[in-house]
């Protein structure tokens, strides 16, 4: 039901709706969920099911948030799979592919315009495009190579 984070979809919900906590309730156990590892929502859910149901009301929570998304992503993955045969799937996909490298590309320039690097930073940055972008070589290999040879570089310039 929500694009962009589920924040205001949720504290919806939970207050005005089915009126599970107040405004104040709500804020506590949401500052708590963004300080503890994984998803915010995910993490409300089990607090809000345990308080209501206990270990059992958490379960079912965590369930309920999570059964209807995790079937509609089987359905759209196995229709994924039976229709990607086809050529015209075929590139549309390779058209949303171009699509979404663009934004990122996009989205990295912009940004890279309000950083204050360094031409050593730059260099990092080109060679990392260059090995996984161009040379094809994973990304976890990749950050292998680059992460010593940047910290070097980090130490022999403060040793300057």
């Amino acid at each position: 039901m929500s694009f962009g984070g589920t924040g205001p979809m949720t504290r919806h919900v939970v207050v005005e709706d089915r009126k599970w906590l107040d405004d104040a309730e709500f804020a506590a156990l949401i500052g708590l969920c963004q300080a503890l590892p994984g998803a915010n929502t995910c993490n409300l859910a089990v607090m809000i099911g345990d308080r209501i149901g206990g270990w059992s009301g958490a379960l079912v929570a965590l369930g309920g948030l999570l059964i209807v998304p995790l079937a509609a992503l089987v359905a759209i993955a196995s229709a994924f799979a039976e229709l990607s045969r086809l050529p015209d799937i075929r590139f549309a996909i390779a058209g949303a592919a171009a699509a979404a490298a663009g934004l990122v590309i996009g989205t990295a320039l912009k940004m890279a315009r309000t950083l204050k690097i360094g031409w050593r930073a730059g260099a990092f940055v080109a060679l990392a495009f260059v090995a996984a972008g161009v040379l094809r070589v994973s990304l976890p290999l990749t950050l292998a190579l680059l992460l010593p040879l940047g910290l070097a570089a980090v130490i022999w310039e403060e040793r300057r």
